[in-house]
């Protein structure tokens, strides 16, 4: 999972380098991170069924080869056109195992406890990830030569292939026959593929362009015969039942507002930190260090033990909440910032991702039967990666808009760029004030220890077939949450999370 993520990010720094090197034309450079972008978010959903399908610990396997082989192929690379297909080859590895990851961890913690603690290692990991990116982007690269942010998979690669051949139990999955939906597997993957390219080129051709609209137009129609597809298909690639849990989709759709809006922290804060105050690639890294530690602190310090007592709908909102004071500061920040007065007390507030991403992940895999649990793995990181590629695009694109305006109108650059940030920062905040609405009026509050009713506890939902009492959700965790509060886990229960 951290080399799955890192990878996203820690190639920005290096692009300088990587066009030189190369000989990349300005639009060509984009395609090392599109490549990557467009395979890995396309392949997400179709690789989680076929986890289910042909076994969670085969697919996971695979998947880190693929990543591991690309990523030598990416390092050794001579031209634009190989380094491009290698980049392609990542995503599609990334996919592979990043998809069924998460299922795989829901079937070996079946415990409330230790299953909030093991996602919040996983949270954990994945905002480490993102963080450290850049800096070691920039540390590998001023130290060593471009090539070493893809060496640094290899050893990384081997070593988790070694520990999970003997870690993971073997799954023979439920059989190609149980959801070989050759059709519905192309519809999926061409209609997110074509409108993940539309997101990342809307910088280019912009939003409004017969080319957004038309890729868009055809994307919207492929994913819609998808789902008219598996309605009406016997053994259907994605049952549509794991949709009509309240908390599976309710869950995926916060986190694609999330996700979008928290573009802006990850990326234009470094943007601003380095063209704005005139930060280093290294001084960057440090000056963000500090929402990484506290992401982490809070990812594995106090996320579980705080969704065992007040459940995963109470902490979101509380995580989501920070965020929105995050964001707010950022929309108000100025072209000549003090550290420790105006950035610092973001940094700090950045604890919400801690709280919001393991309640989160919690609620979109609640409502998942085992037999679907790969596939709701890949939905979730599926919508995590529409939710980053649409904020990729829109935002960005609004922070360049504001900022060309702010320059003709005579402003120097610095103010220029720092108003086209800003305004980026305030819409990431309403939409993640829109996020806050949608987990309160959508996913459901949690029951209390002893508090619902028989009838409660056998409810389900839209005739899906599955519990919304105790045994899914916020709810099933009730059990365990006065235990929690009145007598902790012993030490040694989080390193069998971990």
């Amino acid at each position: 999972m951290l080399m799955t993520i890192l990878d996203g990010s820690i190639v920005t720094v290096a692009m300088p380098a990587i066009q030189s090197d190369l000989g990349f034309t300005p639009v060509g450079l984009s395609w090392v991170v599109n490549a990557y972008l467009i395979a890995f978010g396309s392949l997400l959903l179709l690789a989680g069924r076929l986890g289910d399908l042909l076994g969670r610990r085969r697919m996971f396997l695979a998947g880190t080869a693929v990543f591991t082989a690309a990523s030598l192929l990416a390092g050794v690379a001579t031209s634009p056109g190989v380094l491009i297909a290698a980049r392609f080859l990542q995503g599609a590895g990334s996919a592979m195992s990043s998809a069924v990851g998460l299922g795989i961890l829901v079937t070996l913690f079946t415990e409330p406890r230790e299953r909030a603690r093991a996602i919040a290692v996983f949270s954990f990991t994945g905002a480490a990830g993102a963080s450290l990116g850049q800096v070691l982007g920039g540390l590998l690269t001023d130290a060593l030569a471009w090539n070493w942010i893809f060496f640094i998979n290899l050893p990384i690669g081997l070593a988790t292939l070694l520990v999970a051949l003997r870690a993971l139990p073997a799954d023979r999955g439920v059989g190609l026959g149980a959801g070989a939906d050759v059709l519905g597997a192309a519809l999926v993957t061409t209609g997110l593929m074509t409108g993940i390219y539309a997101v990342v080129k809307i910088e280019e051709y912009g939003a409004g362009s017969a080319h957004t609209l038309g890729l868009g137009a055809l994307a919207l129609a492929l994913l819609t015969g998808f789902l008219v597809r598996q309605a009406k298909a016997a053994n259907p690639l994605m049952p549509l039942r794991i949709l009509r849990s309240r908390s599976v989709s309710g869950a995926n759709a916060v986190q694609m507002l999330m996700v979008a809006a928290l573009f802006s922290f990850q990326i234009l804060v470094a943007l601003y930190l380095q063209k704005v105050l005139g930060y280093g690639a290294a001084e960057t890294g440090l000056a963000m260090l500090p929402a990484a530690a506290v992401i982490g602190a809070v990812s594995l310090g106090v996320s579980a033990r705080l969704i065992a007592r007040f459940g995963e709908r109470n902490v979101l909102l509380a995580g989501l909440l920070l965020l929105v004071g995050v964001l707010g500061l950022l929309a108000r920040v100025p072209a000549r910032a003090s550290y420790a007065t105006d950035l610092l007390p973001v940094m700090l507030l950045a604890a919400g991702f801690g709280l919001a991403l393991p309640a989160l992940t919690s609620l979109a895999m609640s409502g998942a039967e085992e037999k679907d649990a790969g596939l709701a793995s890949g939905l979730f990181n599926t919508t995590q990666q529409i939710g980053m590629a649409l904020g990729i695009a829109v935002l960005s694109t609004l922070a360049a808009t504001r900022t060309e305006s702010l320059t003709a109108a005579g402003r120097p650059a610095a103010e220029a760029l720092t108003g086209g940030y800003r305004l980026a920062f305030a819409v990431g905040a309403g939409l993640l004030l829109a996020a806050l609405a949608l987990a309160l009026t959508v996913l459901r509050a949690p029951g209390r220890p002893g508090t619902a009713s028989p009838a409660q506890n056998t409810e389900t939902e839209a005739g899906s077939g599955m519990r919304t009492g105790p045994e899914t959700g916020a709810e099933r965790m009730t059990e365990a949450r006065t235990a929690e509060a009145e007598s902790p886990a012993p030490a040694s229960a989080a390193p069998t999370a971990a």
